[in-house]
């Protein structure tokens, strides 16, 4: 082998098991969140599917997955050229140092999942997963150990597989995570819904201390506290308050999205009348009706 190019090929060969550790681990987080979308678990029907960690794969895949290709790409190429480095120990040793990390991956990912199937899971997300994990490691074990052996086989027809799976899981989680657009909308209605839930909190706390309802929500201001009422984040106007009885009030802001537009919030597994939704909402201006029950609630004596 040429001296001159260890320092390279080391660099080449580390950015390799690198890129492949990111793009399985990546990959199969991306597959199991998709997976956990299409079959939710009605033992935790609250629980909402980690959209955060979908778009974290996403990115990475985006980004990783290509570099990994480009770089086995090149190896190869460059081993077809010097046949002489198909046998120098330091490709051998950083191909069997990749195999030994993806390996540990896949060990990983199958003691969780077995640890979370005994603890209970469903046996259908169970096997697809598990399924995701031996495609991870059939593939990336097919590819080093041939590579390692110089076996011949289709290359270029097990690349274009592999690139067409990570492709359709990638475009599948684009569908499913939302537009950046998209997303911005229902961060921006997030936040309304925040804001609400706090506005409502301090009218509460109001209604225990005076015994009545204020009647505006600049009533509620308190420089003492530091609380000041929030405004739509979006627009910088006030939301409407309006007081409806002595212990009964409405909120409302204007929405961009409807609430089952928002990916994050679990979808209801139990019939919708078995869970109490506090804040559904359609788009436009949407209104939530409240009334305080004195004896959840109590007015302090004075």
């Amino acid at each position: 082998m040429d001296i001159k190019n260890t320092p390279r090929d080391t660099f080449l060969y580390l950015l390799s098991i690198i890129t492949l550790v990111a793009s399985a681990i990546s990959f199969g987080a991306l597959v199991f969140g998709l997976i956990d979308i299409r079959f939710p678990d009605p033992l935790n029907p609250y629980a909402s599917v980690n959209y955060g960690g979908i778009r974290m794969a996403l990115a990475t895949l985006i980004i990783v997955f290509p570099v990994f290709f480009w770089v086995s790409t090149f190896l190869h190429k460059d081993v077809v050229t010097n046949p002489e480095k198909r046998d120098s120990k330091l490709r051998k040793w950083l191909m069997y140092l990749t195999v030994f990390a993806a390996g540990l991956v896949v060990i990983g990912d199958l003691v969780t999942l077995i640890y979370n199937f005994l603890q209970g899971d469903l046996t259908t997300p169970f096997l697809l997963k598990i399924l995701t994990v031996f495609f991870i490691a059939g593939s990336s074990l097919f590819y080093y150990l041939s590579e390692i052996k110089a076996r011949a086989y289709p290359r270029k027809a097990f690349q274009a597989v592999i690139v067409v799976v990570v492709a359709a899981a990638v475009v599948f989680g684009f569908y499913k995570a939302g537009s950046p657009a998209s997303q911005r909308l229902i961060r921006f209605d997030q936040q309304k819904i925040g804001n609400l839930q706090n506005t409502q909190d301090r009218l509460v706390y109001y209604w225990q201390q005076k015994g009545s309802l204020p009647a505006a929500l600049s009533e509620l201001n308190d420089p003492i506290s530091g609380f000041a009422v929030p405004s739509d984040p979006q627009t910088g106007e006030k939301y409407e308050y309006i007081r409806t009885g002595a212990r009964a009030f409405q909120l409302c802001a204007v929405f961009n999205l409807p609430s089952q537009a928002d990916p994050s919030i679990a979808k209801p597994v139990f019939p919708p009348e078995q869970i109490f939704y506090n804040w559904q909402h359609e788009t436009g201006r949407s209104c939530f009706d409240r009334t305080i029950d004195p004896l959840l609630y109590p007015v302090k004596p004075r």
